[in-house]
């Protein structure tokens, strides 16, 4: 039974982890194999990510509240615009939902069809090491990307599609999702801003997505006690929070390759274990 100090030690890793580009899947993995944890029960895995969720919403909540409220609003505002097509280019909200949405398509699509695979490649702390590797790499090659990036309204479908297709492929462990999508939205010439905003934005679907997929198996059953599993998600949100502000900042201040030397660092051990082992 998964034991109060382990689930403090999963909910912080995947708060801290979830957000900073450093891959919460890769962590979770290294952590459990590093330390003896078992794979957490699904049900504590789902609150887990409903903790880590709550702190994307509780950061973003003014935007997501301008959207919705923009999404209501779509017969006026469209009027006043001139026309559907008008206004997806020129309405803020309008166009960051659109993005949303084309951006979550093969997000869904990737995740639907893998999952299988990648479920799989979960045991392997080889392929986290890796990813790790990859994860570092990309996020190096963001250091000397120009500042004067493009705004929401001059974000293509195309770029939500490429995010959207990087974000897929983000379920293998050790590709941090946050880090790779920044990042390409940064190499497509986004703004930082708008890199950032997006970046988690979009994650919202997906993780709700992930989270009703959980919930459609029999597997839900757990005999671990309700406070421990409140306590995990409860740390989970928490610093969660706190790693969604700072990485924000760092974004802002072009500074997202800091990461890099951890990730690569973290990779080679990782490598050197799964060797050794």
């Amino acid at each position: 039974m998964l034991k109060s100090v382990e689930a403090i030690v999963l909910g912080a890793v995947q708060g801290l982890t979830e957000f900073l580009p450093v891959s919460s899947s890769g962590h979770l993995v290294l952590f459990q194999n590093l330390f003896g944890l078992k794979e957490p029960e699904l049900l504590f895995d789902i609150c887990l990510h409903v903790g880590t969720l709550s702190a994307v919403i509780l950061v973003f909540y003014r935007e997501i509240l301008d959207i919705l409220s923009a999404l209501f609003q779509i017969p006026g505002r469209m009027k006043m615009a001139g026309g559907l097509k008008r206004l997806c280019e020129t309405d803020e909200s309008i166009r960051m939902a659109l993005l949303i949405v084309v951006g979550s398509i093969p997000t869904a699509v990737i995740g639907l069809l893998f999952k299988e695979i990648t479920d799989q490649l979960f045991g392997s702390i080889t392929i986290v090491g890796f990813m790790l590797l990859v994860t570092g790499t990309l996020l190096w090659l963001t250091r000397n990307l120009r500042s004067d990036g493009r705004p929401v309204r001059r974000t293509t479908l195309k770029d939500a599609l490429l995010i959207g297709i990087v974000q897929g492929l983000a379920i293998l462990p050790g590709i941090s999702r946050s880090g790779s999508t920044i990042a390409t939205a940064l190499f497509l010439g986004v703004d930082r801003k708008v890199a950032g905003r997006y970046s988690f934005l979009l994650s919202i679907p997906a993780i709700v997505g992930a989270l009703v997929l959980g919930l459609d198996t029999p597997e839900l059953q757990t005999a671990i006690p309700m406070g421990t599993i409140i306590a995990g998600s409860v740390i989970s949100a928490v610093v969660g929070w706190f790693a969604l502000v700072i990485l924000l900042r760092v974004v802002d201040r072009g500074q997202l390759h800091r990461f890099a030397p951890y990730c690569w660092l973290v990779g080679v051990v990782t490598l050197c274990l799964a060797w050794m082992g």
